[in-house]
């Protein structure tokens, strides 16, 4: 139903009769925990709420100033592509009529980032469906399983990755496959599909944007199934609702400061080099188009290219992991910009040695912390103004830190945990949940509930049993809780490395190893120790022109001699790789360096 129709609708309720007095409303239902109110029987004045949905953005960014810059982008025949708002607008709502009229309700997506896949985050949801967004990167056993698992009916692909789709068609021949050739005319099956839901929409009453779901009907409702990694299992599918999405790209407005930041350009110029398909890009696919910024599209990581748009295009936000921006710094291309540049760190904790670096040449990091079950971004570590009085170790060290909760959540909690013989961690009591002390000491795990928090995993009650086991959603982090409040991530409860009764953090022994002059990246993992049960391995790469200077053997003498590493801490062998294994979102895959501490083939990992 329309928003004009539903105003009607709510004016025309105050006149007809209720069974409730209108100056004695009915009490209302007693909530049952983790479910929303029933207040259906209630008579409640709706003209002052609505429903919550990020889907309405671009229609009113349309509306507030059609001419404004939607998308750059350079194609995969590489023409650069722009879009006004207006006329991305235009092709999400065709899309929208296309999925109405086909009564598609759960269409699969599998493409970089590109105009198309922004235009289908807006009229999947504009046409009351759910997208199911996953990584290209995957196995092609993997994509099949997990648009299996999520019921799509349909799946738009970009032609780059058609072929990773062999298997699930032959599975499911019925299944249409929507093919868009990313170009800049409006050729393929993607562009007809556009073209034929705006015929659909001209034929039934021209509706437009009127005729779609801006506005849900229950906010609660599935807007996207967010699929993690599965590096060690089957990926879950975290259930993502219009309410929270909504809320968590409103946080990622304000704390990344998307409508404030000054710059040429007057306006957001938000580069992606974060995929679209990672927890629904953190949420900024809808954060980006609710201040009508541009969103800079990438097809790859390209620093060469990401250089030219930093230099040339006026970009004044991007997301990206450490390694992201460790490489992009280490660059030939790299130079002080001439505006600062607002880069929100975050997938792994960053090291202070990073942010200063980063910082030489203006790009300005601020580190948030979260993950695919929180809609990315939950917690923000904020700068403060008196930190400026400290010494400049010491402001980075703070700046590092996971820092706070969002403003749309509720605070991030540490909560006690216990450690067994065997060292693995974990809660005695999951009924019982007990705050760590506020010392910058005592570690426990990082938990979260509000708004923030996914509703649950897909077909999974088990799993979302475990997730919310206590009242609160776990993340298996382990962190301590300064006296400030700001918390501060030691390690994953998997990668401490306890050494001889020590718990060693793996995090806190990587930022001191890149402190060395010639190592660009390092990663930790525990490996067998005779004498101590374990000890530290670990893996480095070197920065340019360093390869073969600078052996294992030498940063461990450098470590014991002239570092500021604890004796215990240092490790016990270090390997010096050409590049260290990762995810499709920059992170380390420490599963795999694991493995391959243990000798595993690296050819078969």
């Amino acid at each position: 139903m329309s928003t004009a129709l539903k105003r009607l609708s709510n004016l025309a309720a105050h006149f007809a009769p209720s069974s409730s007095s209108p100056t004695a409303p009915s009490a209302p239902s007693t909530p049952t925990p983790g479910r929303k109110p029933d207040h259906s029987h209630d008579f409640v004045h709706t003209h002052h709420i609505h429903q919550l949905s990020p889907t309405y953005w671009l229609w009113r960014a349309a509306q507030v100033e059609p001419d404004a810059c939607a998308v750059y982008h350079k194609t995969a025949s590489d023409q650069i592509l722009r879009r006004t708002y207006a006329e991305t607008a235009h092709r999400a709502r065709g899309l929208a009529y296309y999925l109405l009229k086909k009564g598609y309700k759960r269409v699969g997506i599998l493409c970089t980032n590109t105009p198309a896949f922004l235009e289908a985050i807006f009229g999947i949801g504009a046409a009351g469906a759910v997208n199911v967004a996953i990584n290209y990167r995957l196995k092609a056993d993997d994509i099949g399983w997990i648009f299996d698992h999520a019921d799509v009916v349909s799946i738009l692909v970009d032609a780059e990755f058609v072929h990773l789709l062999d298997g699930f068609r032959r599975q499911h021949p019925g299944v249409p496959i929507i093919v868009d050739m990313d170009t800049d005319g409006e050729e393929g099956e993607y562009d007809a599909a556009v073209r034929e839901g705006l015929a659909y929409d001209a034929e039934t009453g021209s509706k437009g944007w009127e005729g779609l779901e801006t506005e849900v009907q229950d906010e609660d409702s599935l807007i996207a199934l967010a699929y993690t990694s599965g590096t060690t299992a089957r990926p879950k599918g975290v259930e993502y609702t219009h309410r929270s999405a909504y809320l968590a790209a409103l946080a990622n407005v304000i704390e990344s400061d998307l409508n404030t930041h000054i710059s040429t350009a007057e306006r957001c110029h938000y580069l992606w080099t974060l995929p679209m398909f990672h927890a629904m890009g953190w949420t900024f696919p809808w954060a980006v188009t609710a201040v009508r910024g541009t969103h800079y599209t990438l097809r790859k990581i390209d620093y060469p290219e990401i250089w030219r748009l930093l230099k040339t295009e006026a970009i004044s936000h991007y997301n990206a992991a450490p390694t992201v921006n460790t490489l992009l710094c280490a660059d030939p291309n790299a130079e002080k910009l001439p505006e600062p540049v607002r880069v929100t760190v975050a997938a792994s904790p960053p090291t202070a040695h990073l942010f200063e670096t980063m910082e030489k040449v203006n790009l300005h990091p601020v580190h948030v912390y979260g993950l695919t079950e929180t809609y990315g971004p939950i917690t923000k570590g904020y700068h403060i103004p008196a930190w400026r009085e400290l010494p400049i170790k010491d402001q980075y060290g703070r700046k590092a830190r996971q820092g706070h909760g969002h403003v749309t959540s509720l605070p991030a909690r540490v909560i006690k945990t216990s450690q067994d013989d065997s060292g693995k961690w974990g809660s005695d009591d999951d009924s019982v949940i007990e705050d760590v002390a506020q010392d910058g000491k005592e570690i426990g795990e990082i938990v979260f509930i509000g708004n923030i928090c996914a509703r649950g995993y897909y077909k999974d009650a088990e799993a979302t049993r475990k997730l919310f086991a206590g009242g609160v959603s776990h993340t298996g982090d382990l962190a301590v809780r300064h006296p400030d409040g700001a918390i501060q991530i030691l390690d994953r409860a998997k990668d401490i490395i306890i050494s001889g009764g020590e718990n060693i953090s793996s995090l806190a022994l990587e930022s001191m190893l890149v402190t060395h002059p010639d190592i660009l990246e390092a990663a930790c993992v525990g490996i067998a120790d005779e004498k101590w049960g374990e000890a530290p391995k670990a893996f480095v790469t070197l920065k340019s022109g360093k390869e073969g200077a600078v052996s294992g053997q030498d940063i461990i003498d450098w470590a014991k001699n002239k570092s500021d590493i604890s004796r215990f801490m240092v490790p016990r062998e270090i390997e010096v790789l050409t590049e260290l294994p990762k995810t499709s979102t920059g992170k380390v895959r420490k599963n795999i360096l694991r493995e391959w501490a243990k000798g595993a083939d690296r050819e078969a990992t």
